[in-house]
């Protein structure tokens, strides 16, 4: 039985920017590495260490602790590198190459503005699932990859999107209701996020309790796959074949005051408002934090790319004869693919086992 463990030496995480830095600009840009060490722990190291506030820096996405993972920052300045070469007189300072054995600078580059949070493309992935597995077992693992990618995995929130001890929506209830209060801007942002996190999983169960998740229902917000744009689908029937073409995906709430929502009356709304009761709020709940949480769409299918060799099977066999036999029991198999901006790969491997990550 072939099981995953996150950690840096099994899976790894590279962000797909959506542009390049451009090489001039009032901000830099750092590609930087890290290990067992979150986004945030990242930010507050490399603040501290260059006496800025943690604030003025950017991210695009957060990044998995257990894994080693790169990633865009940005930080206000013109810096270079220690160990850059060739860039002498073009910065303001230099910046140590390693914040830490865990934390290191691949690159600094300038760039105009600050880097903003979903300015990205996606993510990809590569994960060594380890242990024991007949041929018989790799082969139905294989067949059940290909399956994802042809037809896309349930776009749910993973588990490390509610915290530590998975209480970050319970968190995010209080202070929309008032009940709590929480000064760090970020750390607010990101409890109610966990909350709206917490909406869109539920609606996904109800939609895969009820029928096929990609199965378009009277009232559904449907986005276009190519635009991103969204509407409102007033002919199933004639939708449901936009969305087998891959023209259009079926879209769920993260609930907020601006958030374009399934008309009144519909199988769609009832669906959605179930969803938003069995968190403990309300859509007025969320419409009165305003401009602070203002709502979006998330598909309820998320498309995986393969990269490269993307399914690897790795034989188990100390020996060259036994490394070689095709028939010798798998110690591993190596995935590799990206993932959508927001995607979480321990869905796609939960997807794969059939069991929890």
């Amino acid at each position: 039985m072939l099981t995953f463990n996150s950690s840096p030496e099994h899976f790894t995480v590279e962000e797909i920017a959506a542009y390049p830095p451009s090489g001039e600009g009032a901000h830099t840009f750092l590609w930087i590495e890290k290990r067992g060490l979150t986004t945030f722990d990242a930010i507050a190291r490399i603040a501290a260490a260059l006496k800025i506030a943690p604030r003025d820096m950017g991210y695009a996405g957060l990044k998995d602790r257990h894994a080693l993972t790169r990633q865009w920052l940005s930080i206000p300045g013109k810096f270079e590198v220690e160990t850059q070469v060739g860039t002498a007189g073009t910065a303001d300072a230099t910046i140590p190459y390693a914040f830490g054995d865990d934390l290191i600078v691949l690159a600094a580059t300038p760039h105009p503005h600050k880097l903003r949070l979903g300015h990205l493309r996606g993510n990809r992935f590569e994960v060594v699932l380890t242990g024991s597995a007949t041929l018989g077992e790799v082969d139905a693992l294989a067949t059940r990859f290909a399956a994802l990618v042809a037809t896309g995995v349930p776009n749910r929130f993973g588990a490390q999107r509610f915290g530590a001890s998975g209480d970050n929506a319970a968190a995010g209830l209080a202070l929309l209701r008032g009940e709590r209060r929480e000064r760090d801007r970020r750390r607010r942002r990101l409890l109610l996020s966990a909350l709206q996190s917490a909406v869109f999983n539920r609606a996904l169960e109800l939609r895969a309790a009820t029928g096929d998740l990609a199965e378009v229902r009277p009232g559904d917000v449907l986005q276009k796959t190519a635009s991103g744009g969204l509407f409102v689908s007033t002919d199933p029937a004639i939708d449901q074949g936009r969305v087998a073409s891959g023209e259009v995906v079926p879209t769920g709430p993260l609930p907020g005051g601006r958030e374009i929502e399934p008309p009144p009356d519909t199988p769609a709304r009832a669906l959605e408002d179930q969803a938003i009761a069995a968190v403990g709020a309300t859509r007025e709940d969320f419409a009165r934090a305003g401009r602070e949480l203002p709502g979006a769409r998330r598909p309820v299918l998320l498309k995986v790319t393969v990269e490269g060799e993307g399914f690897v099977r790795e034989p188990a066999g100390a020996t060259p004869d036994e490394a070689g036999d095709s028939d010798a029991p798998a110690r591993a198999v190596r995935l590799r693919f990206a993932l959508p901006a927001g995607g979480y790969a321990t869905v796609l491997i939960e997807a794969l086992l059939r069991s929890p990550t």
